[in-house]
């Protein structure tokens, strides 16, 4: 079976599906939550990718889908999704970085008490990949090369793909687009500069997109017709009480940089709409945004920042199922409102108070 069984209506013809843009987070192995996002959002069929913002474990998620989709349609994208992550479990399987005996025993997914995890913790902040790993080997990239045929990703016309990378030199978001893609362009959308080398494309070196575009989601202002953007969010914006060691100030310092893009992005859309809404900037020149937002920052939170790391495959599977029944919830009670409104208040988000989605 493809993914955890959830109910779900028959598919609509396509005519009357709604169009989205789909804006897809980094997150190292909580990527699986986005899969299991991705597999039932294809399976149910009432909505209809226009095009996919896609940065780091999002990106690999969106080439994936990509590849598949233009060989098989929905239900190849859903087989390519599922081969691309247990191909990546099974790549891992030799890794040192494991959980402990004692997690496993008492069902914690934390990579925390994990020897080989601390190890690997301590030397990236001591010493460089340059110095670590000078033949720059990366298993992460001959499992995308040995996945994805970036051919096919290129031919995909049905669904356009945006890939953020950071531009080391300039510190400016690059986007790469679907139809000149390469999997270097994916692998330095997903490239930590203190575990791998830059990566270098046409001589300019590109550090991982989270920091400047996690995902980025101004592509689809001119690149798409729909104005309706989901964007799969695994990463937490809040975090109640104070980080108190060096890893818990470090993970919250990675957790507020790799979404404060993400938050400038829809400021400025909930900006734009203001403006709109007041008569100063005309409607047939700026399109108001539809902003929609699938998150389980609950049950994502309660697994830490080195859970990130895990590629267990009952892990993984554990991540797609949870992204499969928050997207069959999430659908279910907001399918209505897109193509019509947005289902989160922006403007009470950044002023702080209340819940941040509408009733």
């Amino acid at each position: 079976m493809m993914g955890k069984p959830v109910n779900h209506p028959r598919k609509p013809a396509a005519s009357k599906r709604k169009r989205i843009n789909l804006a897809l987070q980094g997150g190292g192995a909580h990527g699986a939550f986005t899969w299991g996002v991705l597999d039932y959002l294809l399976e149910d069929g009432r909505l209809e990718i226009a095009a996919i913002s896609g940065t780091s474990a999002g990106a690999m998620n969106a080439v994936a889908l990509a590849d598949g989709y233009t060989r098989g349609g929905p239900e190849g994208a859903r087989e390519k999704l599922h081969s691309f992550w247990q191909t990546m479990s099974e790549t891992a399987k030799g890794s040192p970085v494991k959980r402990a005996p004692i997690d496993v025993m008492m069902g914690y997914w934390s990579l925390d008490r994990s020897v080989g995890y601390q190890m690997m913790d301590a030397l990236t902040r001591m010493f460089s990949p340059y110095q670590l790993n000078p033949m720059d080997m990366n298993p992460l990239k001959d499992v995308l090369e040995s996945c994805v045929d970036f051919e096919c990703v290129r031919r995909c016309d049905s669904i356009q793909l945006y890939i953020s990378a950071t531009n080391v030199e300039t510190g400016k978001v690059q986007v790469f687009d679907s139809h000149r893609l390469t999997a270097d362009m994916v692998m330095a959308s997903a490239c930590l500069p203190n575990v791998f080398k830059s990566v270098m494309i046409d001589g300019v070196p590109y550090w991982d997109g989270g920091y400047i575009g996690n995902p980025a989601l101004f592509p689809f202002h001119a690149g798409s017709d729909t104005g309706d953007m989901v964007v799969v969010q695994i990463n937490p914006i809040e975090r109640k009480g104070v980080p108190r060691s060096a890893q818990e100030i470090q993970n919250r310092v990675n957790e507020i940089s790799f979404n404060s893009s993400l938050l400038k992005e829809l400021r400025a859309i909930d900006f734009v709409a203001r403006l709109i809404e007041e008569g100063k900037l005309d409607e047939s020149q700026y399109r108001l945004e539809r902003i929609h937002i699938i998150e389980n920052e609950t049950a994502l939170m309660k697994l830490g920042a080195s859970s990130k790391m895990n590629a267990e495959w009952a892990f993984l599977t554990h991540l797609r199922d949870l992204g499969r029944e928050t997207a069959a919830s999430w659908l279910d009670q907001n399918h209505a409102d897109i193509g019509t409104r947005s289902t989160v208040d922006l403007r009470r988000m950044f002023q702080g108070i209340g819940p941040q989605h509408q009733g």
